[in-house]
């Protein structure tokens, strides 16, 4: 299994444990069901219960995912992972969650970044690292900052996954997990950004606007503030609003200009 030892080095952080062991190396795994011979295979389980999701039946289609988790499936995996972590068909319950997304994590960590799986690989590491932020209150998932951040790092470079870049850059803001650097900040900020995640065009545009860690650039803030304020949700991320509203506010017409003709540059490289 690959390791995290030259992201570690790269990036600085000490890690704990080996392998990344990617969650608890004795955490129990999910219990599938007993064989259902209604099922020929794993692939003909997802794909029935991938068909009853769609047309509601959400208990029947974790009946059919379950078989495929059972299995290893990949897909199955994750999407009961989602399942549980939403409480979507079935009842909430984060220690399945992370438990179907170690399982996922275990088994397909050196899946190549080209892969098709790759995407849900990604967000299986993403999700871990959530849980191992706060930790699993009244289970054996205790709160370890450091293993959240070996989540998201892995994530971030192996897949660049811009979620994973965003909660790593988050963590380096807050010194959480890691020693506080704006600058890394800045940095996995801007590769999140650059992808069209708006969160990370909103946090990179604050940094940049008043120049934290980052040399100060009022125009090129103002820009990222606007594309993540056009793309964000106006009720759920009032945040993003907020810091745009607030810079907009302390700018000049220079910056305001110059930030639109960036804006518009950017636009047309897309």
């Amino acid at each position: 299994m690959r390791t995290f030892s030259l992201i570690a080095a790269a990036l600085g952080i000490t890690l704990v444990g080996s392998g990344a062991a990617l969650a608890l190396d004795a955490a129990p795994r999910p219990t599938p069901l007993a064989p259902n011979s209604k099922y020929s295979s794993a692939r003909e389980a997802v794909r029935d219960g991938i068909r009853d999701y769609n047309a509601g039946d959400k208990r029947g289609a974790a009946q059919a995912l379950e078989y495929a988790a059972g299995q290893g499936h990949t897909l199955a995996l994750w999407k009961l992972g989602r399942m549980y972590a939403d409480g979507d068909g079935v009842q909430h319950d984060d220690l399945k969650a992370f438990e179907f997304f170690s399982k996922l994590a275990d088994q397909n960590a050196d899946e190549s970044p080209d892969s098709p799986n790759a995407p849900v690989v990604a967000s299986a590491f993403v999700a871990l690292g959530t849980y191992f932020l706060d930790g699993i209150s009244n289970t054996y998932v205790s709160a370890n900052p450091t293993r959240a951040v070996e989540m998201f790092s892995y994530a971030a470079t192996y897949y660049s996954d811009s979620n994973a870049q965003y909660n790593l850059a988050r963590l380096y803001m807050e010194g959480t997990g890691v020693e506080k650097d704006s600058r890394m900040a800045a940095r996995w900020f801007n590769l999140a950004a650059e992808k069209g995640h708006h969160a990370s065009q909103a946090m990179l545009g604050r940094l940049l606007f008043n120049g934290q860690g980052v040399s100060r650039q009022r125009a090129r803030g103002l820009m990222w503030l606007t594309l993540a304020r056009e793309a964000a949700d106006p009720v759920k991320e009032q945040w993003i609003s907020d810091l745009y509203e607030q810079a907009f506010a302390a700018s000049g017409e220079s910056d305001r200009k110059l930030a639109l003709a960036m804006l518009e540059q950017y636009m047309q490289r897309r």
